[in-house]
């Protein structure tokens, strides 16, 4: 994570942006504040150089610069377990808590694969909420700041939550460490401007998205057309792919109305096991979101070795009921993408 703090902090409105450097490389600007976004440094310990750029307001700049130290190995831990979140529903669309293990079975590719882990409650939680402030969205950011923190405050107090905003840019509003009123407080400054970089943002999201046991997932909300991600929708999907994570994605304006948006929110969302969700008017975002946190409250999580670590294959999983006669429905991942191993 890269961060740059103001000395002294009150004085923000002198600040037009910061831009952080990597390596010589331009890795983010941010018009405003908290000052922080991620960098993937690669897999080793290596020394970099990192500088911190401040634009002021006046024409003038402030600059700051760090050099990191490198180490002579890097330790890598492979952890051979599958996770898949499952969600049960019945005949009439309802969700059905209380089942065990004993009432699941894994297949990959085929062949059944014992369940190692379960959990059904108390499941930790890390979540990723990117918010569309595109220029399209401005007349509607008001009702959409309200929905979004009527969300945030439905989450849990343990549940750890990234807030991000994206439009040609992705930026990090608000980490996990912090609390709920910081992340609301980053909420209130949420502004339309500029394009559209969805796949970028999902990416990205992801990267964000720590590697504890439990469930991960991204809630995406968004109103048009990806206009300016410096990936295509087929590199975001593998990404989707190698990841455990449930995406939810929520069309909202031009994003709900036209069938070519849909359908890539509906593809996003499918292969996670998630959902894509419409709202032609910004008045039903709080139902949408709502819908999300139920979901989320009735999830199962399961665990399984993989049958082998082929490198970048894909995997189909099947999850079904041991028990054929309960006819239940159930959602979850329709796979993975393998990965080397240590990457």
């Amino acid at each position: 994570m890269l961060r740059a703090l103001l000395n002294p902090p009150t004085r923000e409105d002198l600040v037009r942006q910061v831009n952080f450097f990597a390596d010589g490389r331009l890795v983010c600007q941010l018009p405003q504040g908290p000052y922080e976004c991620a960098w993937d440094a690669g897999p080793g310990i290596k020394e970099h150089h990192v500088r911190a750029v401040a634009l002021l307001r006046d024409g003038g700049r402030a600059i700051d610069n760090v050099h990191t130290k490198g180490a002579e190995f890097a330790e890598h831990v492979d952890v051979d377990v599958v996770q898949v979140t499952v969600v049960v529903t019945d005949g009439e669309g309802r969700f059905v808590s209380g089942l065990g293990s004993e009432a699941f079975s894994v297949l990959e590719d085929g062949a059944p694969r014992p369940i190692t882990y379960f959990a059904a409650e108390n499941i930790p939680l890390d979540i990723v909420v990117a918010i569309d402030v595109s220029s399209s969205m401005g007349e509607a950011m008001p009702k959409v700041r309200e929905a979004v923190k009527k969300f945030l405050s439905a989450l849990r107090p343990q549940d750890r939550v990234t807030l991000l905003a994206f439009n040609h840019q992705v930026f990090p509003l608000a980490r996990r460490e912090l609390n709920s009123s910081a992340r609301m407080r980053a909420v209130e400054r949420l502004a339309a401007w500029g394009g559209t970089a969805l796949y970028d943002v999902i990416a990205k999201g992801l990267d964000m998205l720590g590697h504890e046991q439990g469930r991960r997932a991204m809630v995406v909300f968004t109103d048009g057309e990806d206009q300016s991600s410096h990936i295509t929708e087929a590199q975001v999907v593998r990404r989707v792919e190698a990841s455990d994570a449930t995406i939810y994605v929520i069309g909202q304006g031009r994003g709900a109305r036209i069938q070519s948006l849909k359908d890539v929110q509906n593809r996003l969302a499918l292969v996670s096991g998630g959902r894509a969700f419409q709202a032609e008017k910004v008045e039903q975002l709080s139902g949408a979101f709502n819908d999300i946190i139920d979901e989320l409250s009735h999830q199962y999580l399961l665990g399984y070795p993989p049958a082998d670590k082929q490198d970048d294959a894909w995997r189909e999983i099947r999850v079904e009921m041991t028990d054929a006669s309960k006819k239940y429905r159930i959602r979850s991942r329709q796979g993975y993408r393998a990965t080397p191993s240590g990457r």
